[in-house]
């Protein structure tokens, strides 16, 4: 992680965060609850959801054109609330923004990870891109080479999440599908790696049974946050505003919102942000070009 020094005035300056769409929300309220004088803005990427099943080199585009958005609010960190995002573009953001600390979702999952296994033995749930990527095994052998894991991609559930299916029948079906082949394993911890499964974790929790502890990459990223601005005396002195930014269909976010959030968004927080081909282009010309 890059921690470039920060000028002390800035320590009032928001958190920027951002993600595909909803379910950056769990990461956001673990950051509300656990650091209660810190703004907040959340960018969700509403137009162009889901991440999860495009390629490295789309994923990464659209990340370079969101934390742009963000940057331009003026922030003192930037966290990267989407795995997807995260296994794309964190490096590569780091390198375009060398002087904005960025922290994304899987360093702090997989180091919760290592840390909760017994066994060594390690389940993963994500979307096809991250789980394609590997990256939470390689973070995880980094930290603990004897470890193993099981990798399972679980697009659906991103689906049933936003749709409020946590608990349902349809639900219990889609866990029951995808993780199946963890009863016959002897996995001791589990790991969410799609901010959108959080709101999954009660209705897995009760497939796998309470021998499997589950690691919860929103938690884990909230308590890397604290951890960072802590160290760097960069700790708000007040909260003054929480603002949500997204790409398409506002009404929409506000409905489903409190399904990630656990509370209800007020509409007059939330800006549409006119994603034209005109604001692309701006975002590019005051940013380095992905050649696609």
């Amino acid at each position: 992680m890059n921690v470039e020094p920060i000028n002390q005035n800035q320590k009032n300056l928001a958190i920027g965060v951002f993600d595909s769409g909803m379910g950056g929300l769990t990461v956001l309220k673990e950051l509300k609850k656990s650091l209660p004088n810190e703004s907040l803005i959340y960018l969700g990427d509403t137009a162009r959801l889901p991440y999860g099943t495009k390629s490295l080199k789309t994923v990464r585009q659209y990340a370079l054109q969101m934390a742009r958005i963000l940057i331009e609010q003026d922030i003192k960190l930037l966290v990267i609330a989407c795995n997807t995002a995260t296994t794309a573009a964190l490096d590569y953001l780091r390198q375009q923004f060398p002087n904005l600390s960025i922290i994304g979702v899987v360093e702090p999952g997989a180091a919760t990870a290592v840390n909760t296994t017994r066994c060594n033995k390690v389940a993963v749930l994500a979307t096809e891109t991250t789980i394609r990527s590997n990256i939470y095994e390689l973070e995880m052998q980094k930290l603990n080479a004897d470890l193993t894991t099981i990798n399972l991609a679980c697009g659906l559930f991103v689906a049933l999440a936003e749709e409020g299916c946590v608990d349902d029948a349809i639900a219990i079906a889609a866990i029951e599908k995808y993780l199946a082949p963890l009863k016959q394993s002897e996995i001791d911890c589990l790991v969410l790696g799609c901010t959108h499964f959080t709101v999954l974790k009660q209705a897995i929790q009760n497939y796998l049974g309470n021998g499997v502890e589950i690691v919860d990459s929103a938690e884990a990223t909230a308590r890397a946050v604290a951890i960072y601005l802590e160290k760097n005396n960069l700790m708000a002195v007040r909260r003054e505003f929480i603002r949500f930014f997204v790409t398409d269909q506002p009404e929409r976010f506000i409905r489903i919102s409190s399904i990630f959030f656990s509370e209800e968004v007020d509409p007059k927080q939330v800006e549409l942000i006119e994603f034209t081909n005109e604001t692309v282009t701006r975002l590019q010309q005051t940013s380095t070009v992905i050649k696609l």
